[in-house]
């Protein structure tokens, strides 16, 4: 009988070890889509079988964030005149309940989000601006008590005549808060009080970049002193010495490799190991980018191949660097790609997810 157990015992440890899988949220477009709201997705890690499940239904949640303890998570919705911040907990069904959903302002149109333990912040892209909450105890957010509004506008005649924020990133050391606008290609830089309720951030700096480029996305490496900025418009990859607070222009790339194209980049992210840089354009091309990083901050071109979908606006590298995930929010999937760690070279599976118009991945597990 003990020797009955025992093998038991070890089947079912072989099984749980076989069963390893990756776990993600999904942020979605659900107007005009086949979406109903956010999404859990589980990938088993060996031949990624997919488990897509509906944790809420919501209307247009497509960026999100989530709690260190993974128990809260925080969605924009991107409407308009309607637009709002929900906060949702896990319940014991492990589905998404909403604690409470805030107005985001007229005509605002978050675009993205990001937290701290005190505070929750979202980027405007129509409003141009910055909207901050407070986190209550119980997860839920205050009314907005800080609004930061951005002035100018640069060259590009249809898409540059006023502010638009889209992007808004705490420093890896959580003392400023850096917003991307692409209507006056500026990132501007916000010291971060904390304990401050009332105002929490204040103007710390501002670096202008190239006239007409678009700033979109940002990443930070893992030492928090070089940052990685993508430009929609122009498709330019800048990389920015970051020191308490301060940019500062190091050297430009580019993700357009091809004529005549139309761009449209749209996230960047850098492997685990921080060797390899990897950024979407949507436009015309659909692809996906790879670069070499370097000490001195300079980018060496690795790969670029098709997202085998269309609109690929956000996309998530695994944690442990084996995979790609890319969300094309036109063809309404998600492209699964495997990642060579030495070269940085990515190989499309030839699997893909399919959920409605998938614009926010973040892995949880």
């Amino acid at each position: 009988m003990k020797h009955i157990i025992l093998f038991l015992l070890a089947l079912c440890t072989s099984f749980q070890l076989s069963a390893k899988s990756y776990q993600f949220v999904i942020g979605t477009f659900t107007t005009n889509t086949p979406a109903k709201g956010i999404y859990s997705l589980s990938l088993n890690a060996k031949d990624l079988t997919a488990d897509l499940q509906l944790l809420t239904e919501a209307i247009d949640p497509s960026f999100l964030c989530i709690s260190s303890n993974k128990k809260l998570v925080y969605a924009v919705s991107e409407r308009g005149a309607k637009s709002s911040v929900a906060a949702y907990k896990f319940n014991k069904n492990n589905k998404l309940q909403l604690i409470n959903r805030v107005n985001a302002g007229s005509v605002t149109d978050p675009c993205h989000i990001a937290m701290t333990d005190k505070h929750v912040v979202i980027a405007n892209y129509s409003g141009g601006s910055v909207f901050v909450y407070n986190r209550k105890s119980d997860g839920s957010l205050s009314e907005v008590v800080q609004k930061i509004q951005h002035e100018g506008n640069s060259i590009h005649p249809t898409r540059q005549s006023k502010p638009h924020t889209h992007q808004v990133v705490f420093s890896p050391d959580g003392n400023y808060l850096l917003a991307n606008d692409l209507g006056i290609d500026k990132v501007l830089v916000y010291k971060y009080d904390k304990m401050n309720l009332e105002n929490p951030f204040s103007a710390y700096d501002t670096l202008e970049v190239k006239p007409g480029s678009g700033p979109r996305h940002l990443a930070f490496d893992k030492s928090g002193k070089t940052i990685y900025l993508l430009q929609e418009l122009d498709g330019t990859v800048s990389t920015i010495q970051y020191d308490n607070g301060k940019l500062t222009l190091i050297d430009t790339a580019s993700v357009v490799r091809k004529n005549n194209i139309q761009t449209g980049a749209a996230d960047i992210h850098l492997s685990p190991d921080g060797q390899f840089l990897y950024a979407t354009n949507r436009g015309s091309v659909n692809d996906i980018t790879c670069f070499t990083t370097s000490p001195a901050g300079r980018l060496n071109f690795v790969q670029q191949i098709s997202t085998e979908g269309e609109g690929p606006r956000n996309f998530a590298i695994s944690k442990d660097g084996k995979f790609v995930f890319v969300g094309n929010q036109r063809t309404n999937d998600i492209s699964i790609f495997t990642r060579n760690k030495k070269t940085g070279e990515l190989t499309f599976t030839g699997k893909k997810v399919q959920v409605g118009a998938p614009v926010c991945i973040l892995q949880i597990k």
